[in-house]
């Protein structure tokens, strides 16, 4: 993204990278208010940290500060304009009364400050989508996290939050969805870690296959490797026929579902559902959490992408950063019902009255190894 000098005022500095368009629109709504300070009502709801130049902040928020002048003294007399000059040096000191006078003869029409108005707080928005873009990418990597689906759930929803007080500022229109490219996401978490928690959770499950009648909430796109994926529903299927598990039926499965026919050694896979540690349950939940954790990366970097296209208009980009949010809604919703623990059965309140199905199952102690 090109960047520009963050102190226009400043004549002796090289101008190595051309301002953006916002810049322009920064100096036109100034200038429109140094020259007609009583449009300063017409422009809304607009701050100081809106402006991506702090000098203009500083101007903006001083002309906000002083009370206005009266038209008529204002066009004989720069008393309004030296005082306002004089609010924002102590927070802009390299400002000048030259680079005042340039913001006024650069404006092209007072009249049009609402909408320099609005462009400024657009081109904010922006800024602030990819702000809050990258730090929900720098979430889902920080493996120093404590609880790092809840931490990275909430600053989705605080995205989410800022894209819903978005929505209400810029009117919808047609063509609202982003053309952007979006570059390809980086690899998902496929280290070895990756590797062997999806292979004890194979193995686990394989010896403990009742488990998995409580495990809905993970699917086979969760898995990083498609041969666990495979398995995975290997055992699922299994398990909803009602046949035995152990290592040779999942083997019998395999075969029947052509996992043998890219040259895997019977042997090997024999030998990669044959080592059980913990509970299924447990790294259930940590292979769902490790796809979440993917998922909420990809999302962030598509809004991010959005977000850096300045040719999307705001509602594309509140458009387009929506639907990359709900990309999340499915897995957030696996992962609430893997982490809440079952309610307690209710105590009967009359006679038993039979109900057709087989009979209730036994709860699993809640205890769960390795934790």
């Amino acid at each position: 993204m090109a960047q520009h000098r963050s102190d226009p005022y400043e004549e002796d500095m090289e101008d190595v990278h051309a301002p953006r368009p916002v810049h322009y629109a920064e100096q036109s709504l100034l200038g429109a208010l140094l020259l007609e300070p009583h449009r300063l009502h017409d422009v809304g709801d607009l701050d100081a940290g809106h402006f991506s130049n702090h000098a203009h902040g500083a101007l903006w928020q001083a002309m906000r500060d002083l009370p206005p002048p009266e038209p008529d003294a204002h066009r004989s007399s720069p008393a309004w304009l030296n005082a306002v000059l004089g609010a924002a040096r102590p927070h802009a000191p390299g400002l000048t009364a030259s680079y005042l006078h340039t913001l006024i003869q650069v404006c092209p029409w007072p009249k049009h400050a609402p909408t320099y108005g609005r462009m400024v707080r657009a081109d904010h928005s922006r800024r602030t989508v990819l702000t809050y873009a990258e730090r929900l990418v720098q979430t889902a990597t920080d493996t120093t996290l404590p609880n790092p689906a809840a931490i990275t759930l909430a600053q989705a929803d605080a995205l989410g939050q800022f894209l819903e007080t978005l929505a209400g500022q810029f009117a919808s229109h047609p063509g609202s969805l982003p053309r952007t490219v979006v570059p390809a996401t980086r690899a998902e978490h496929r280290g070895e870690e990756a590797i062997d928690e999806e292979r004890l959770l194979l193995a686990t499950a394989t010896a403990h296959p009742a488990d998995l009648s409580d495990m809905r909430w993970l699917q086979p796109d969760d898995f990083t490797l498609p041969l666990h994926a495979a398995l995975w529903q290997c055992l699922t299927a299994l398990v909803h026929n009602g046949e035995p598990v152990d290592a040779v039926t999942v083997l019998w499965e395999a075969q029947h579902r052509g996992l043998l026919a890219d040259g895997l050694d019977p042997r090997d896979l024999i030998d990669l559902v044959s080592t059980p540690v913990g509970s299924a349950e447990y790294w259930g939940e940590r292979v769902l959490q490790r796809a979440l954790l993917g998922r909420a990366v990809d999302v962030g970097t598509r809004i991010a992408a959005y977000a850096q296209d300045e040719a999307n208009t705001p509602h594309q980009l509140i458009t387009g950063s929506r639907r990359a949010l709900a990309d999340l809604t499915t897995l957030r919703t696996r992962w609430k019902r893997s982490t809440t623990p079952p309610p307690p059965p209710r105590a009967p309140c009359g006679p038993a009255v039979s109900r057709a199905g087989p009979p209730p199952r036994t709860t699993a102690p809640t205890a769960r190894a390795l934790r």
